[in-house]
């Protein structure tokens, strides 16, 4: 036990983790040459693809120090503030963390919101300044950063490169004096954290877990204390590149269990894993309950496919705890899920993870927080998730919806654009603050809701990518906020409507109305395209009927003969357009959501 250091990879998106982690196995012989390859971690298509990680990845190393054996247990962690739950979890399972800055960059908003995850752990954190090849780097900048952000000394942070391999033997040597090993009584009852989960179609379900104290065998009957399952160890070992079985898994190590755990349900992300006949006195304090930000509809193109998305959503959920779902049924769309994001990313992500892994295709609503309303009698709350939940105007008293605090960090010449953005986007500035002579923090407060479709796209660009932006929610406020309905020939479509600001209605209806005309595809008959809110058209668009020339085969004759065509042809168009329905296209949804 004195031999095992837990420690997890933590930095800003793009600062090089997964680089810098991929050095580390190649140094301590982890993987062959053959095997290696840039970003080994990332073992999903879409992580390679996007070059980001979306899952923290674990992983054993050896790692031989005067003449002693240490077992380095390693969690690569993702960046993006939309995955900031799986930081979180990978912390959990730790006694250091690595904190990566890039010596080009410098500290972001997102390297400061890890640390305080990490700090709250009470983790030893190492400072490593990475990059340090490239000619943009500013060591002695960046390091003042770093001393003014944790404090410490200056000869603590070390250079490091993960393109070149420079400073790796020293990060080993850090992680191995600086990072505390695993304290737990080996003797005592087991108690093992579960911090992730994957499914295996051959095995059932993998729970990989740290224990905290006694040990875990195989064959052993053990009890997952959340669910009260039983189950038997039928494979328990470490996780190198591929598993290794072991016969037992010892105090402080991490390790995974195969169980034979068929049912996704039955595996919950923070439970305790436990001796059935010597059970702990108590569960492992696990992790507090992800909060949702952006709520959508994911309903499957066929309404037959139901059952298969519903084991297809379980399942990804044991793989992303941080996915929330629950039945809902919507009148154009049938029978689906309301799910609950951590961002736009993440909404993204899943939904291309259920059309790659499951080969689901599903039609994804727009997107939306969630909000309070108060009813004019008794004062009754109702929490609504979907604009079609939203009580009848005339019953409603107020509406109050999420704010968060924002933390952008930028370069001082774009102050200008990105508070005229904050500010366009209903926020008010809190607090500016110079951290050099060219970075500038600024902390405002805004509406959730207003940066869930493209804010983050619009501040890189504006920022020209140096903009960095980390949030957190700070409760409800009260607003003025409106139903807006959409309507293609006076039938609502529930899965384009959205609760928004009266001051941003007008101008947002008619942009939608104005892309849907542009989207959908023309028919037969003629269609309306309106955006109303209660019984007030505020926009209209209207789509042309396509018409076939009936007139083609006069040629000549009387002017009589081609209006009595013609006026058949308008009675059927009357009777087509009483029958005929639009059918939206994907695009169109996806579309309404990118608009300006």
């Amino acid at each position: 036990m004195k031999q095992i250091r837990n420690f997890c990879i933590i930095a800003h998106i793009d600062h090089g983790k997964s680089t810098l982690a991929d050095r580390l196995l190649e140094f301590t012989n982890t993987i062959s040459q053959r095997e290696a390859q840039a970003q080994l971690l990332d073992n999903m298509d879409l992580e390679r693809e996007r070059g980001i990680t979306i899952k923290s990845h674990a992983i054993q190393m050896e790692f031989q120090k005067d003449g002693q054996q240490y077992i380095l247990n390693l969690i690569d962690t993702p960046g993006h503030v939309d995955f900031s739950y799986e930081v979180s979890r990978s912390i959990a399972a730790c006694e250091g963390a690595l904190l990566i800055v890039d010596a080009s960059q410098g500290i972001q908003a997102q390297t400061i919101s890890n640390l305080y995850l990490a700090l709250e752990h009470d983790l030893e954190i190492i400072p490593i300044l990475n990059k340090m090849d490239l000619p943009g780097a500013m060591p002695e900048e960046v390091k003042d950063q770093i001393v003014d952000l944790i404090g410490g000394k200056r000869e603590d942070i070390i250079p490091a490169s993960g393109k070149t391999g420079l400073g790796i033997p020293d990060i080993l040597n850090a992680i191995v004096e600086r990072i505390p090993a695993p304290v737990g009584d080996p003797e005592g009852p087991l108690q093992a954290l579960i911090f992730d989960s994957v499914f295996n179609s051959f095995r059932g379900i993998m729970a990989y877990f740290k224990v905290e104290n006694g040990e875990i065998r195989k064959g052993d009957r053990v009890k997952f204390v959340a669910t009260g399952k039983e189950y038997y160890a039928d494979e328990v070992g470490t996780l190198k590149l591929n598993q290794v079985p072991k016969e037992v898994i010892k105090t402080g190590d991490v390790g995974y269990i195969i169980s034979g755990i068929k049912e996704a349900r039955e595996v919950k992300v923070g439970d305790t894993i436990t001796h059935k006949d010597r059970p702990c006195a108590s569960a492992i304090q696990g992790f507090e309950e992800v909060k949702p930000m952006v709520f959508a509809g994911i309903y499957p193109v066929d309404t037959e496919d139901y059952e298969e998305l519903r084991e297809s959503m379980h399942r990804l959920q044991l793989n992303d705890a941080s996915l929330v779902f629950e039945p809902e049924s919507s009148a154009a769309l049938g029978f689906g899920f309301r799910c609950g994001f951590l961002g736009m990313l993440h909404m993204e992500i899943i939904q291309e993870r259920l059309e790659r892994e499951f080969d689901m295709t599903v039609i994804t609503t727009v997107p939306n927080v969630s909000y309070k309303a108060f009813l004019t009698k008794d004062n009754e709350e109702v929490v609504v998730h979907n604009p079609s939940d939203l009580p009848d105007p005339s019953k409603l008293d107020s509406i109050e919806e999420p704010y968060i605090k924002a933390n952008i960090i930028t370069k001082a010449e774009f102050v200008g654009p990105v508070m005229s953005l904050c500010i366009q986007k209903r926020g008010t500035i809190i607090n500016q603050s110079y951290l050099t002579s060219d970075r500038v923090e600024l902390v405002f407060e805004m509406p959730m809701g207003e940066i869930v479709f493209d804010f983050y796209d619009k501040l890189k660009t504006i920022s020209k990518g140096y903009a960095s932006f980390d949030y957190h929610q700070i409760g409800y406020r009260t607003s003025d906020l409106v139903k807006l309905d959409i309507r293609l020939n006076d039938e609502p479509v529930d899965a384009l409507s959205s609760l928004i600001h009266r001051s941003n209605a007008y101008d947002f209806g008619k942009k939608i109305c104005e892309k849907l005309k542009e989207l959908l595809p023309r028919q037969q008959f003629e269609i309306r395209i309106q955006a109303s809110i209660g019984a007030k058209i505020i926009a209209r668009e209207t789509i042309s009927a396509l018409r076939k020339d009936v007139t083609a085969k006069c040629y000549g004759g009387d002017i009589s003969r081609k209006r009595k065509l013609l006026e058949k042809q308008k009675k059927g168009k009357k009777r087509m357009r009483q029958v005929g329905n639009v059918e939206i296209p994907q695009s169109a949804f996806m579309a309404v959501l990118k608009l300006d």
